[in-house]
């Protein structure tokens, strides 16, 4: 049987995700993809989809297959967390002040949209005019293989050189100085692509995890409560969000050599999209998949593909979105929906609310 056919006792064909339907709400063809097509070709997108959870994982988390290498040392937690927290807290301050006396607010357009990339760049101590460009360039932009923006390098590699020469307190003061257990970075490239990995991290993904997150909590107030009395739940929270509703919920690997995926086996060089939009609402995995729920065990979530336990982009939003939801808070102490208004979530590649109105008190 050739998996681009349907199985047996179906009449229809495989779906893909260019059904129609399916960017506004995808749902529906991820459930019938993991009961019936746990292997299908897709043909417009030129891949091989996989929707359960176990798949995902081997794909994400194995060695045959994965994204092209950037080639940049790792860098500690402990060297870059508290450049990255001063900024995320001192620009969320910012900007949640600044709304919280109007009537009504967008908090995408005033904040979630804002905030990621400004606390990216004042955290790397660039010139806070760089924060427009930086969102543009990650909202609309091409990126190469290994996710950096072009236009980073040419941005950074002057500030890297200065400083080289007068070093601050700063992230990039920071990687210019150390990277990897105290180790140097080995030279000015390879600071300016570790920085452009935080630049990135601060983009458009992290902007609409943001939004996301910001409207699950919003959608169910007594949890809202819960993470207003203690902020120790934020991280939870957080993660339960990026489980539920991912950023990006199609995530291209190639492998690397052939790999059996679903009892078939496919050739090395064969592209597969990792559906984890589908794959985090898996009820083999998760009880009541499509519930909220900050006190969910374990979300597991692939919102940030296999990146290990430290990574810019993971790092960059996790920090922003707890100081983000913090700062939110105090300025806003009667946060809630506007009257009327629910978000909807749109996208299929990547997919987030794109109006969130709220009353600030």
């Amino acid at each position: 049987m050739s998996l681009s056919s349907p199985p047996r006792g179906h009449r229809v064909p495989p779906p893909g995700l260019a059904d129609p339907g399916a960017e506004r709400d995808p749902h529906p063809l991820y459930r019938t993809l993991r009961e019936s097509f746990p292997l299908v070709r897709d043909e417009l997108l030129g891949a091989w989809l996989i929707s359960r959870y176990a798949d995902v994982r081997a794909v994400l988390h194995g060695t045959r297959s994965g994204p092209a290498a950037t080639g940049t040392a790792p860098v500690g937690r402990g060297l870059v967390e508290p450049a990255l927290r001063s900024a995320a807290e001192r620009i969320a301050h910012v900007l949640a002040r600044r709304v919280a006396r109007r009537r009504e607010v967008d908090l995408v357009a005033e904040f979630s949209a804002w905030l990621p990339a400004a606390a990216a760049v004042a955290a790397l101590g660039l010139p806070m005019e760089d924060a427009a460009r930086v969102r543009e360039w990650c909202r609309t932009g091409p990126v190469h293989a290994d996710g950096v923006h072009p236009e980073f390098a040419g941005l950074l590699r002057p500030h890297v050189v200065r400083r080289r020469e007068r070093p601050g307190a700063d992230l990039l003061s920071v990687l210019c100085r150390a990277g990897a257990d105290g180790q140097a970075l080995p030279d000015d490239e390879a600071v300016t692509a570790r920085a452009a990995a935080f630049l990135t991290g601060g983009g458009g993904a992290t902007a609409l995890a943001l939004a996301s997150f910001l409207a699950n909590l919003l959608d169910h107030p007594a949890q809202l409560d819960l993470v207003r009395a203690r902020p120790g739940l934020i991280p939870g929270a957080w993660a339960e969000s990026l489980r539920r509703d991912p950023p990006t919920p199609v995530v291209l690997r190639r492998a690397r050599a052939p790999i059996t995926l679903a009892g078939t086996a496919l050739p090395a060089g064969s592209v597969v999209a990792c559906l984890i939009g589908s794959a985090g609402r898996d009820p083999f995995r998760f009880a009541d998949p499509d519930r909220y729920d900050i006190f969910r065990a374990d979300p597991a979530h692939f919102a940030f593909g296999a990146q290990g336990p430290f990574c810019p982009a993971a790092t960059v939003a996790g920090l922003v979105a707890e100081c983000g939801l913090r700062a939110l808070l105090a300025a806003m102490p009667g946060l809630r929906w506007a009257p009327g208004f629910r978000p909807a979530p749109g996208g299929l590649l990547v997919r987030a609310p794109r109006l969130l109105l709220v009353r600030p008190s």
